[in-house]
């Protein structure tokens, strides 16, 4: 029963690492357009994840969440909610990395690697304890 558990949860993080490949691409390529037509660092990466958001609840709720994604109605707007809410955690945390990293005088695209890993281990956490914990408490 463990290791079905196990198994399950290892193929979700494996699909939830996929769909956070694609909104990543949605993100860095917005963040690398914004760079290129001189908007701040900062303001660049909020606004490339803010647009991986929308990419990540689309893939998250079609491929990675299946299972435990609220029918219509009142719960699906509260998971839809609890989603935005564990991004903004991630969109914080990417903006302050980004713009702490290019303050100090790091190469804004480096800022930005160390910000991915630290926001995929914390969207990760929250989204699979609270956001899409199967339940229906969250939802």
């Amino acid at each position: 029963m463990f290791a079905r558990l196990v198994s399950i949860a290892d193929r979700r993080l494996v699909r939830y690492g996929l769909a956070s490949v694609g909104a990543l691409a949605v993100d860095m390529g917005s963040f690398l357009a914004l760079l290129a037509l001189a908007v701040p660092a900062a303001a660049a990466s909020a606004a490339g994840y803010a647009f991986g958001i929308a990419a990540h609840w689309l893939l998250s709720s079609r491929t990675v969440f299946t299972d435990s994604v609220a029918e219509r109605g009142i719960r699906r707007t509260r998971q839809k909610a609890l989603f935005v809410g564990s991004a903004m955690v991630g969109l914080a945390l990417t903006t302050c990395i980004v713009g702490i990293g290019d303050l100090a005088g790091f190469d804004p695209r480096l800022a930005k690697l160390i910000a991915i890993a630290a926001s995929f281990t914390v969207t990760w956490m929250l989204r699979n304890r609270i956001v899409f914990r199967g339940d229906g408490a969250a939802a």
